[in-house]
């Protein structure tokens, strides 16, 4: 009998812990289209549509349950291939104000996409790690960061979309 509540206690402890394990996956939003230098929110080009929907792809597996994404053109639209897979809304966050998405990402501590810019999508993602990441060139749109967090600590891997433009 002992041996049964022993182990009885063992697997729920290890279902409790399961549920305290999350990733967070994070991109900078697909190529944007960049013919009018004067456009401060511009939509993306036919090659991030296509690297967009290429993403929805590879979550197709992944149970996320949250999609955020800032509020520009180029951002929402890299995101809601991916939210629309996925029946879930794209909720948006300010990039200014990255300390709120962190903590609503820590607390709430559920698989999610977070799509983001340039000069702020590597500065959370090494929030989350609890490391300082390399900026990201103007032009690379390829990373898409994986931070595992799990029982108060972190684990980053830095993966690379196979996915190319034609030039």
């Amino acid at each position: 009998m002992k041996i049964i509540i022993l182990l009885v206690s063992i697997f729920s402890y290890f279902d409790l812990a399961a549920d305290e394990i999350y990733s967070v996956y994070l991109v900078r939003h697909a190529e944007k289209d960049v013919t009018d230098p004067g456009n401060n929110n511009p939509q993306l080009r036919s090659c991030g549509i296509d690297r967009a929907e290429r993403l929805a792809s590879i979550f197709q597996s992944v149970d996320l349950k949250a999609v955020y994404s800032t509020n520009y053109a180029r951002t929402q639209s890299t995101a809601r291939p991916t939210a629309d897979s996925k029946n879930l809304a794209v909720q948006t966050y300010d990039p200014v104000e990255l300390d709120v998405v962190f903590d609503r990402l820590v607390t709430r501590k559920q698989d999610a996409l977070v799509v983001g810019h340039s000069q702020t999508t590597n500065v959370l993602a090494g929030k989350l790690a609890g490391i300082e990441l390399e900026d990201i060139d103007e032009e690379e749109y390829d990373r898409l960061y994986q931070v595992v967090l799990f029982d108060g600590s972190a684990k980053l891997q830095l993966l690379h979309q196979a996915f190319q433009c034609a030039r």
